[in-house]
C-alpha cells in the first residue's frame, strides 16, 4: 500500500485517483479576467474614432445596410446579436466599454459567478458584431468562445473565488477541445498553405514582416539560419503534434500543455500579436490539474483550494447544465471539425450568429517583404515630392527608421493593423483610409489620437498623401544606429486637399459627410 507524506498537499497526485481542477478554474479565470481587461480597454480608446458617430466607420452607417440587407432590425439582431441595435451612440459605446473593464477587474480580483461572466460574455459579443473590419481578428471569436466555456466553470451566483461547488469535468474538457482545434487548426492552415512552413525557412521572413514588430524581433530575425529552423520544427511540435495529447493520461497531458504554453510565451517574446497568445494559453491550461498548480503556487492559496474542496457539495444543476453545453458545443463542432480536415480549409471564422465554436489558424502564408504605409502631410502650396513632407507616426508600425519597435502586446492597436493588411492591398479596398485622409486634413482629435502624435498640432496641413514603403530590419550594430533600411516603393494615395472635389465627394456618397 502506498503511504502519503501528511505534509504533502492535499492535492499532490495519487495514482488510480481522478484529478481535481480548483486551481485550475481559479487561474483560468484570473487570466481571461485579465484579457478581458485589455480588451474592453482598447475599446475605451479607440472605438469611438474608430466607430463612433464620427468614427472612421461609423456603427450606424453599419447597422443600417445590415437592417436594410437582412430586412429588418430584428433579423439584424438575432445575425449579429449586439447591445448596440438599442442604441450606438459615442456614449452608449464608452458605457459599455467602461462596465466591461470594471467586471473584468472584479475578475481578476478573483470573484467570478456564472452570471458575471455571462454579462462580460455579452458585452464584449456586442462590440465585434458592430466592430466591422476593427474587430475581424480571430482572436475576437476565440475570446467570446472562450469566455461562453467560463461561464460554466462557475456556479450561478457563487462569486468566492473557489465556492461550494467543483469545476465540472465537462467544461474543463471542452477547454481541452477548444485547445486541440486552436492549435491545430493553425498548424493545418500552415502546411497547406505555404511552401516556406513545409521547408522550414518561414522564420527567415516572419519577424521582420509581422504585422507589429516587437523589441526583440530584429534579434530573432537575425538568429542563424539553423536556429529559425529549428523554431520552425518546434512550431509544428505544438501546433501539429501536441494538440493530439491534451485528451491523454496525465503526464502526457501535462507534457502536451507544458509545450503549447511555451510555444506561446516564445511567440509573446518575438513579436506584438495583440492578446491572441494570452488568450490561447487559456484553454491550454485545462490540460493541468491541482497536482500541477499545487507545486507552483503560493501555499496559502492551495490550502484555500484544500478547504473548499473538503467542503465541497455536488450541483447536479451546474453538472446537468454542463452536459448540455457540451452536447450543444459538440453538435456545433461538425462544421469546424469537418473545415479543419478539408483541403479548402479557411480560419478565424465563426459558424453560427454567438460565435460559440469557431475555426482557427494564422500565417497561412508569411510574406517575404514588409511594405509600409505612411501618411504625410505639408503646409507647403506645392504637392510634389518638393514639398516638405512631414510624417505621421504610428504608434506601432515603423516610421522612423532609428525607432525600435515597442512593445504593445496585449494591447492592440487596430489602425496599425488596419494598415499592416492595408499595405499589401489597395485603397480601393480600403476606403475608409479616405475618411482618415479627410480627417487629418481637419486634424480630428480622434482621428489623430489613433497616432502617436501629430506633426501638425497648430494648424491642419494643407495636404495629405500616403506613400508605400518597402522596410527591411537593418543589421544590428550598423554606424548609423539605424533599426530599419526603407526603399520607397510609390505613392499609395495620391495627396489631396479639403476641397478636393473627389474626395468631398466619395465621402458624401458613403455618408461621412454631409
Amino acid at each position: 500500500m502506498e503511504v502519503i507524506n501528511k505534509t504533502d498537499s492535499e492535492f499532490s497526485h495519487v495514482p488510480g485517483t481522478p484529478p481535481t481542477y480548483w486551481l485550475t478554474r481559479f487561474v483560468i479565470l484570473r487570466l481571461l479576467g485579465v484579457i478581458y481587461a485589455i480588451a474592453f480597454l482598447v475599446a475605451i480608446n479607440q472605438i469611438v474614432p474608430l466607430i463612433g458617430s464620427n468614427g472612421l466607420t461609423p456603427v450606424g452607417i453599419y447597422l443600417k445596410r445590415v437592417s436594410a440587407a437582412l430586412g429588418s432590425d430584428g433579423a439584424g439582431f438575432m445575425r449579429l446579436p449586439s447591445l448596440f441595435w438599442l442604441g450606438h451612440s459615442d456614449t452608449a459605446l464608452l458605457t459599455v466599454a467602461w462596465i466591461g473593464f470594471l467586471l473584468s477587474c472584479v475578475v481578476v480580483a478573483g470573484y467570478a459567478n456564472a452570471l458575471l461572466l455571462a454579462v462580460l460574455w455579452f458585452l464584449y459579443m456586442s462590440f465585434v458584431h458592430v466592430g466591422q473590419e476593427w474587430y475581424g481578428y480571430g482572436w475576437e471569436i476565440q475570446l467570446t468562445e472562450t469566455g461562453f466555456l467560463a461561464i460554466f466553470l462557475c456556479p450561478l451566483l457563487d462569486l468566492r473565488p473557489f465556492p461550494r461547488h467543483a469545476p465540472p469535468m465537462p467544461i474543463i474538457i471542452l477547454f481541452r477541445w477548444l485547445i486541440f482545434r486552436i492549435m491545430l487548426g493553425a498548424g493545418l492552415i500552415k502546411i497547406r498553405g505555404d511552401e516556406v512552413w513545409r521547408n522550414a525557412t518561414a522564420l527567415y521572413y516572419h519577424f521582420e514582416t509581422q504585422p507589429i514588430p516587437g523589441p526583440l524581433s530584429r534579434w530573432f530575425h537575425f538568429l542563424p539560419h539553423i536556429v529559425l529552423k529549428i523554431g520552425v520544427w518546434f512550431n509544428h511540435l505544438g501546433e501539429l503534434i501536441a494538440p493530439w495529447f491534451v485528451f491523454w493520461p496525465r503526464l502526457a497531458r501535462h507534457i502536451a500543455g507544458a509545450v503549447i504554453v511555451l510555444f506561446q510565451i516564445n511567440i509573446i517574446l518575438s513579436g506584438n500579436l495583440s492578446f491572441l497568445n494570452w488568450l490561447t494559453i487559456i484553454p491550454a491550461l485545462a490540460c493541468f490539474d491541482d497536482g500541477f498548480w499545487s507545486k507552483l503556487l503560493p501555499r496559502r492559496l492551495v490550502s484555500r483550494a484544500e478547504a473548499a474542496a473538503d467542503r465541497a457539495v455536488a450541483s447536479k444543476p451546474m453538472l446537468t447544465t454542463a452536459w448540455i453545453v457540451t452536447v450543444v458545443i459538440a453538435f456545433l463542432s461538425i462544421r469546424p471539425a469537418i473545415n479543419m480536415l478539408s483541403p479548402g480549409q479557411i480560419m478565424n471564422t465563426s459558424f453560427d450568429p454567438l460565435d460559440l465554436v469557431n475555426t482557427y489558424g494564422a500565417f497561412g502564408t508569411v510574406g517575404q517583404e514588409r511594405l509600409n504605409v505612411v501618411f504625410e502631410g505639408t503646409m507647403d502650396e506645392d504637392s510634389t515630392d518638393k514639398a516638405n513632407w512631414k510624417p505621421y507616426i504610428y504608434k506601432g508600425l515603423p516610421v522612423l527608421l532609428n525607432k525600435r519597435p515597442p512593445q504593445i502586446a496585449p494591447y492592440q492597436l487596430r489602425l496599425d493593423w488596419q494598415m499592416w493588411f492595408a499595405a499589401m492591398s489597395s485603397p480601393e479596398e480600403y476606403p475608409w483610409t479616405l475618411n482618415l485622409v479627410w480627417k487629418l486634413l481637419h486634424n480630428d482629435p480622434g482621428a489623430i489620437s489613433l497616432f502617436a502624435s501629430n506633426p501638425f498640432p497648430d494648424k491642419p496641413p494643407r495636404y495629405i498623401r500616403a506613400i508605400l514603403y518597402h522596410y527591411r530590419f537593418a543589421k544590428p550594430g550598423n554606424p548609423q544606429g539605424l533599426r530599419w533600411n526603407r526603399e520607397r516603393m510609390n505613392i499609395w494615395l495620391p495627396a489631396m486637399s479639403a476641397n478636393d472635389p473627389r474626395l468631398i465627394d466619395f465621402l458624401k456618397g458613403e455618408g461621412w459627410v454631409q
